[in-house]
């Protein structure tokens, strides 16, 4: 196995791996309003979000962002919060033509901005995994790509879901927008509230382990 495929597949694991669930945790809040027949619209969305965490990805993973990891993973569930708390005020299209989706357009620029702030959290990964590694271009374009790989099956299975409890067994889309959007928002608080720099912030008593 070469080395981008040995990072490409790390970037899979790393982006699929049930133990690092806040990652997948925001592109379900992100991508909880849509079903198959969105799938346009989805990617369009997927690669805001894909820009921006290339975007820090690469700039911290060289050295050009350094930002503590303890905010890094205190920010990333409160990504989590808004992106969910936001599906609440969403609105069903009249037509799939509409072109009025009152959060729609707000969902770019946050995708984007968001995306920044995974791709910090991706980083610190990434930077554990390289140590000193003479080039890190190869290894950093395989993590990428295999976060992407990881993040589409994701999407798909998202949108697969919804797809069959709306479409086929008349689930109210509403009901499904936010059941869903309200379990990622109870797990997303539990991570914060359990966050050390939350802890410190507020005087909350340190977790015995």
């Amino acid at each position: 196995m070469s080395e981008f495929q040995a990072y490409l597949q790390l970037g899979f694991n790393h982006i699929t791996d049930s133990n690092g669930y806040d990652h997948i945790l925001f592109i379900m809040a992100l991508c909880t309003v849509y079903t198959l027949i969105d799938w346009k619209k989805v990617i369009i969305l997927v690669t805001a979000f894909t820009i921006g965490h290339s975007i820090t990805l690469a700039l911290s993973t060289l050295g050009f962002v350094n930002i503590k990891p303890d905010w890094i993973e205190f920010l990333i569930p409160v990504t989590i919060v808004i992106t969910a708390c936001l599906n609440f005020f969403y609105k069903i299209p009249k037509s799939s033509f509409s072109q009025k989706e009152q959060t729609y357009a707000v969902r770019y620029p946050m995708a984007l901005f968001f995306g920044l702030i995974h791709g910090l959290g991706f980083s610190n990964y990434l930077r554990a995994l390289l140590g000193k590694e003479a080039t890190i271009i190869n290894p950093l374009l395989g993590f990428n790509i295999g976060l992407e790989l990881g993040q589409l099956i994701i999407v798909f299975v998202i949108l697969s879901i919804a797809f069959v409890l709306i479409e086929i067994l008349r689930v109210q889309r509403m009901s499904w927008i936010h059941i869903v959007s309200g379990i990622i928002v109870g797990m997303a608080f539990s991570l914060i509230l359990n966050n050390d720099l939350f802890k410190t912030l507020t005087g909350s008593p340190a977790s015995v382990e």
